[in-house]
């Protein structure tokens, strides 16, 4: 079995715009969906509590042209602009007491999501995105990509509201805080991260959201080799046949904090279930050999442990044969 690799940082890629509706006194508007795309098709439904939509005459237009018309018309489809434009939306509703306007302004904008886990560990030339793991620090990044007519709108002028699970951040929100620190919680397989970024004078604003996975930390096994260094491409199988003395080297994934050699971490090694004591700084390689002209097998173990986060723990375990 191989690691293959993949980017460091995931990119998401999510859509949102800006969608006002100034409806008259008694006419609510319902815009679906309420964040299109640019050019994505966007439903708007008139409803109204007082006044009996289904028997009037309701007129749509698309920046001042009108395109739909008919009694009880209270639906009506229309397609975001690209990022950047602007589409005027407007529903004449011609009740019996007088001719009342609703409009709904579309102006779609782009945001992209980057997130990392900062503390996660991954071994050299892996080319996979580094997991959090339970109680890890993760980063995520706004990037809103949003135009007006004078052109794009800096990130870093912008309002950032930010949610995890839901729930509001009032110490992560904040003028150009485009970027948002959490501990995802070991109790949840994954955190909903969410933002909206709106320019200072509320006029254009983009939203995005995303749920980031935890994974359990896990341990593989590589031979390390006098000349050649670590074998990376090639992992231990579970039954591993050894030639002579060699030397196994250990690499956790997703598991906190970055520094193998940090205190924090304890690393316990095992060979049929008795504990072996290392006196090599580096804890994550053990020698392993046999006695001249015997045949066997022994059972080899590794258990990491992160003493500051209980639920930071991995555990390893092969034959070797000899």
């Amino acid at each position: 079995m191989k690691l293959k690799l993949s980017l460091l940082i995931a990119t998401f890629l999510l859509c949102g715009t800006t969608a006002n509706a100034i409806p008259s006194t008694n006419i609510s508007v319902n815009i679906a969906p309420p964040n299109p795309a640019p050019y994505e098709n966007v439903a708007i439904t008139l409803s109204s509590f007082v006044d009996n939509l289904d028997s009037v005459l309701i007129s749509w237009s698309v920046n001042g042209k009108t395109v739909s018309e008919g009694i009880g018309k209270k639906s009506f489809s229309a397609t975001a602009p690209g990022a950047g434009g602007e589409t005027k939306v407007v529903a004449l509703v011609y009740l019996p007491e007088g001719t009342t306007d609703t409009t709904i302004l579309i102006k779609p904008s782009v945001m992209v999501l980057l997130w990392q886990a900062n503390d996660s560990y991954v071994p050299p030339f892996y080319r996979g995105k580094a997991l959090p793991s339970p109680d890890s620090e993760v980063k995520v990044v706004a990037i809103p990509e949003i135009r007006t007519s004078s052109g794009n709108v800096s990130p870093k002028n912008m309002t950032y509201y930010w949610k995890k699970d839901y729930t509001n951040s009032v110490d992560g929100s904040g003028y150009g805080k485009n970027s948002f620190l959490f501990t995802n919680d070991y109790l949840e397989d994954a955190n909903n991260i969410s933002v909206t970024a709106s320019t200072v004078d509320q006029k254009y604003s983009s939203e995005a959201g995303i749920d980031i996975a935890m994974a359990e930390p896990k341990i593989l096994f590589y031979k390390n080799d006098s000349i050649l260094g670590t074998l990376w491409d090639r992992i231990l199988p579970d039954t591993y046949k050894i030639q002579g003395p060699e030397i196994v080297e250990a690499a956790p994934y997703f598991i906190s904090p970055k520094e193998l050699q940090n205190p924090a971490l304890i690393w316990s090694w095992f060979i049929n279930d008795a504990l072996v004591n290392l006196t090599s700084f580096k804890k994550n390689l053990m020698p392993i050999s046999a006695p001249e002209r015997t045949h066997g097998t022994s059972k080899l173990k590794l258990e990491i442990k992160n003493r500051d986060k209980i639920f930071q723990t991995a555990t390893k375990e092969i034959e070797v044969e000899f």
